[in-house]
């Protein structure tokens, strides 16, 4: 996309927008809008009319050296290519591509599995929140209770060998 400048008034003309004429020498000429074209049409100085660019360079309102309209001027100069160069540049961007496409690949891999521990993780509070769902109430009562008798005769004989030492110890004592 180029963007062009009005040969009369010197303003910007984006791509779609304005006039273009061509003389019989082959010189075009491209205005941003009729007005532009209907100056030029009646061979005005553009650095005589007040609102173009060209007059407020003439009286001194606008600058007339800055940098940036370097940058504006077309560069017509040849650039001489070295071809060492040119291919070394080049292998250096495949290399950097491919690097670039590690880099992607590894970061994306790194999200997968973090995706995945979170998941487990989501599924295995699921599954701790919800295992009344997954076991029956009364499964493996039997063996709950079976565990809580030995852990009753358990207490119980303990309770009996204490009372036995109670009494080995008052017998000792009396005597």
């Amino acid at each position: 996309m180029r963007i062009e400048t009005c040969y009369f008034c010197s303003s910007r003309i984006y791509p779609g927008h304005g006039i273009q004429f061509v003389r019989n020498d082959c010189k075009i000429f491209k205005f941003c809008r009729s007005k532009c074209h209907a100056a030029f049409k009646k061979k005005k100085n553009p650095r005589k009319v007040k609102w173009t660019k060209a007059y407020r360079k003439t009286v001194g309102k606008e600058l007339t050296v800055d940098p940036s309209f370097e940058f504006e001027k077309r560069r017509n100069v040849p650039v001489k290519y070295n071809r060492e160069l040119w291919n070394k540049t080049v292998e250096a961007m495949k290399k950097v591509e491919t690097i670039k496409q590690k880099r992607q690949n590894l970061h994306i891999m790194q999200r997968l599995r973090k995706g995945r521990e979170i998941e487990e993780e989501k599924d295995q509070k699921e599954v701790q929140r919800d295992l009344s769902l997954i076991y029956l109430p009364a499964a493996g009562l039997k063996q709950r209770r079976k565990q809580e008798e030995a852990a009753k005769e358990q207490e119980q004989m303990q309770v009996d060998e204490d009372s036995n030492n109670e009494l080995e110890t008052e017998a000792v004592e009396v005597n």
